[in-house]
C-alpha cells in the first residue's frame, strides 16, 4: 500500500499527461500481480466496497489524539483526511508489516459495515503518513489525482506496445486484478475472450475547430449536425450463451450505465434486432423537445431509480452512428454509408425513445457560424435550448477509436461570461493543496429591498498559475470567517474581488440558493478595475435561461 501511495502522491503533483503516463507505466512494469491489477482497478474506479464516512474518520482520530490539537490542526491544514494522516499517532507496540493494496481491497470487499472501524484503525497503525493518506482517500471514495480511466488503460497498453482501444475492447470481459489482461499485454498468453454479448466499442472523438481549420478545410467534404447538450453514449445489444437478450448502455469512456436507465434498457431490448451497437447522445426529451443538461442531471449518479423520476425525466437516445448490426461490423464503412444504414435502422425501430440526429443544410462556413450561434433560427426550433454548437464529420471518415486528425470537428458556441464576486474558498488537492484553489462565486440579487450576494457555482479547474496566485493572496488577506476548511472572504460592494468567469451556460439548480448554477465555469480574468458593487446581477443569468 505504501508503494501505491507513492504513485498516487506523485500523480497528484504531476501536471503533464506524458509524465503521469510514464509514472503509471513504470509502476505497472515493476509491480507484481495481483498488486498492480488492484492498482489499475482503483485508478479506473472499477471497485465497489463499503465506504467510510468522514464522521467515522473524525471519530477514529479524535479517539487517538487530543481533540483540541486535532481541531487546531484541521483548521490549519484544511482537509480532514490529510490532517488525520499526519496526526495519527504511532502505536505503542509493533503491529507487523504494512498491508498491501490487494490485502486491503480483498478485505474491504468481504467486510461488513461494523467491521470497517476496526480494520481502518489497524491499517492506519501499520502504514506511514503517505500510506495513511492514500488509504483514507481510497476508503472514503475521494481519490482525485487527475488520471482518467482511459489514461490508466493507455499505460497498461504501453507495456506491450498496444493501443488503448485494444485494452478497452476486452476490458468488460476482465475483472480485477486483471491477471489475464496483463498476461496478454506482456505476451505471456493470448488475447482474453471478452465473453461480452453486448460489447463496448471505443468511441471516436472530435477535435475542436479553430480559425486555421476554417481556412484549410474543404467544406464540401463534410456533413454537419447539431452538438447536443447531453451525454455521449453507446447502446449495445446481443444474445448470451444461454440465448438471453443482453442490453448495455455505455458512457463515452466505457462505463456501464445500464442500471441507471432501466427505461432505455427496456426500449432497446424490444427493438427488432438481436445484435446491434449504436452511438448517440443521451438526453431528456419532454413533449417532443430535448431538454438542457440540467434536466438530464436529475437522472445521473442515482443508486435507485424511482418510477416518479422515470416519468418526470424520460431518457432518450438521439442516434449519431451505427457501429454494428446483426454481427456485421460497420465501422470500416465511410460515414455517409453508415449514416444511410442508421437512418433506416431508426425508421424501422419506430421507437419514441430513439430518433435520428438531423443533418444541417449549409453552403458556407458563414451558414454554419450562424447556426452555431442561433440554433433556434437555423431550424432547431424547440430543441434549441439543448444545443451547444455544431459537429462536422468528414463524409468518407471511417469509425476509429480516439481522436484521428482531420476527420471530426466540434464547433461549440462561444462561452458566456459573468462578472461575479468571490465569496468562499478552500484548499485545493494534489499539487495545489498548499493554495486556496477551490472558489465559490456569487452575483447580486435584491430581496425585500436589500441587495445581497447569492452563490452561482464553484470553480476549481482551468485556473492559471498566475490567477491562482492572485486569488490565493486575496483570500489570505481578506478572511472574515471560517467554517471548517472553508474560508469566507470579504465580499462587500466596496471590499470584494470581481472575477470574470466563462461558462457554457446556466442551468436551474435546486442545490444553489440562487436557483441557478453555471456549467463548466472557468476563471477568465480578475477584474481589479471593477468594484464589487458593479458585478453582475442574477437577472442577467435568468435572461440567458429564458433564451
Amino acid at each position: 500500500m505504501n508503494r501505491f501511495a507513492g504513485l498516487i502522491d506523485r500523480l497528484g503533483y504531476e501536471p503533464t499527461r506524458e509524465n503521469k503516463l510514464r509514472l503509471m507505466v513504470d509502476y505497472f512494469r515493476t509491480t507484481p500481480d495481483p498488486e498492480r491489477g488492484y492498482a489499475l482497478a482503483v485508478l479506473t474506479r472499477a471497485l465497489s466496497f463499503p465506504r467510510a464516512k468522514p464522521n467515522l474518520v473524525r471519530a477514529l482520530v479524535t479517539a487517538r489524539t487530543d481533540p483540541y490539537l486535532f481541531a487546531l490542526s484541521l483548521d490549519y491544514i484544511g482537509d480532514l483526511l490529510e490532517t488525520t494522516a499526519l496526526l495519527w499517532p504511532a502505536p505503542d507496540e509493533d503491529v507487523g508489516t504494512a498491508p498491501t493494496l490487494s490485502e486491503i481491497i480483498t478485505r474491504l470487499q468481504s467486510a461488513g459495515k461494523l467491521d470497517l472501524p476496526g480494520l481502518l484503525a489497524a491499517w492506519l497503525d501499520a502504514l506511514d503518513e503517505n500510506g495513511r493518506w492514500a488509504l483514507l482517500k481510497l476508503v472514503t471514495g475521494s481519490l482525485r489525482i487527475g488520471v482518467s480511466a482511459r489514461l490508466a488503460k493507455t499505460a497498461v497498453a504501453e507495456l506491450g506496445g498496444k493501443a488503448a482501444h485494444e485494452i478497452e475492447e476486452v476490458w468488460h470481459g476482465s475483472q480485477p486484478p486483471y491477471l489475464d489482461l496483463f498476461a496478454w499485454v506482456e505476451g505471456r498468453e493470448g488475447k482474453p475472450d471478452s465473453r461480452n454479448p453486448a460489447p463496448f466499442c471505443p468511441a471516436m472523438l472530435a477535435h475542436t475547430l479553430n480559425e486555421q481549420d476554417l481556412a484549410t478545410l474543404d467544406i464540401a467534404d463534410f456533413a454537419a449536425e447539431w452538438k447536443w447538450d447531453g451525454i455521449r453514449v453507446q447502446a449495445s445489444r446481443g444474445v448470451d450463451a444461454a440465448g438471453a437478450t443482453v442490453v448495455r448502455l455505455y458512457s463515452r469512456a466505457g462505463e456501464d450505465m445500464s442500471a441507471a436507465f432501466p427505461d432505455l434498457a427496456g426500449v432497446l431490448a424490444a427493438l427488432p434486432w438481436q445484435q446491434f451497437s449504436l452511438d448517440g447522445e443521451l438526453l431528456v426529451v419532454r413533449d417532443g423537445f430535448a431538454q438542457d443538461f440540467g434536466q438530464l442531471r436529475q437522472r445521473l449518479d442515482r443508486r435507485a431509480v424511482a418510477a416518479k423520476l422515470l416519468a418526470e425525466f424520460p431518457a432518450h437516445i438521439r442516434a449519431y452512428d451505427l457501429l454494428s448490426l446483426e454481427g456485421q461490423d460497420l465501422r470500416a464503412l465511410p460515414f455517409c454509408a453508415r449514416r444511410a444504414k442508421l437512418a433506416a435502422f431508426v425508421e424501422d425501430a419506430a421507437s419514441p425513445r430513439l430518433d435520428l440526429s438531423a443533418l444541417l443544410p449549409f453552403a458556407s462556413w458563414n451558414d454554419l457560424a450562424f447556426a452555431r450561434k442561433n440554433p433556434a433560427e437555423a431550424g432547431a426550433g424547440g430543441d434549441a435550448g439543448a444545443i451547444e454548437g455544431v459537429m462536422l464529420k468528414r463524409l468518407d471518415s471511417i469509425y476509429v477509436p480516439g481522436r484521428p486528425d482531420g476527420q471530426w470537428y466540434k464547433w461549440k458556441r462561444d462561452p458566456f461570461t459573468v462578472d461575479a464576486v468571490l465569496m468562499y474558498a478552500q484548499h485545493g488537492h494534489g499539487g495545489r493543496s498548499p493554495f486556496y484553489a477551490d472558489f465559490t462565486f456569487g452575483v447580486w440579487r435584491e430581496e425585500a429591498s436589500v441587495l445581497g450576494l447569492v452563490p452561482i457555482g464553484k470553480v476549481n479547474s482551468g485556473i492559471t498559475d498566475d490567477n491562482l496566485a492572485l486569488l490565493d493572496a486575496f483570500v489570505r488577506d481578506n478572511i472574515i470567517n471560517r467554517f471548517g476548511p472553508v474560508r469566507e472572504v470579504a465580499h462587500g460592494p466596496a471590499t470584494g474581488l470581481v472575477v470574470e468567469i466563462t461558462f457554457e451556460g446556466p442551468a436551474r439548480s435546486a442545490r444553489h440558493k440562487s436557483g441557478i448554477a453555471l456549467r463548466f465555469p472557468r476563471v477568465s480574468r480578475i477584474r481589479r478595475d471593477k468594484p464589487a458593487g458593479e458585478a453582475d446581477r442574477i437577472e442577467a443569468l435568468e435572461a440567458l435561461l429564458r433564451g
